[in-house]
């Protein structure tokens, strides 16, 4: 891996804003071994189109409106390449 700019080439990660919250996946970490697909319960994740450190796909949210932001897929992920941050209510 090359250094550019300062920063890991592949570990830089991809941030999805949702719209109760974001989902970010780290390529460099993630080895898609699918555990994060299988224990999200609103089954609102999929296979990317963009591959991980190990040349196999990456996840993604791709049902942005079931996602309730319960980090259930990130605590799965062994490699710790999933953050899941829910937005603060307004009223709060």
């Amino acid at each position: 891996m090359k250094e550019a700019n300062g920063k890991v080439e592949g570990f830089e990660p991809v941030t999805r804003e949702l719209p109760g919250g974001s989902f970010v996946i780290f390529p460099g970490l993630c080895k898609g071994c699918g555990l994060c697909l299988e224990k999200c319960p609103k089954r609102c994740l999929d296979w990317s189109k963009r591959l991980g450190i190990y040349g196999t796909p990456t996840i993604e949210p791709v049902d942005d409106k079931a996602c309730n932001y319960c980090g259930l897929c990130a605590l799965a992920c062994p490699d710790c390449a999933i953050m899941v941050t829910r937005k603060k209510r307004a009223d709060a």
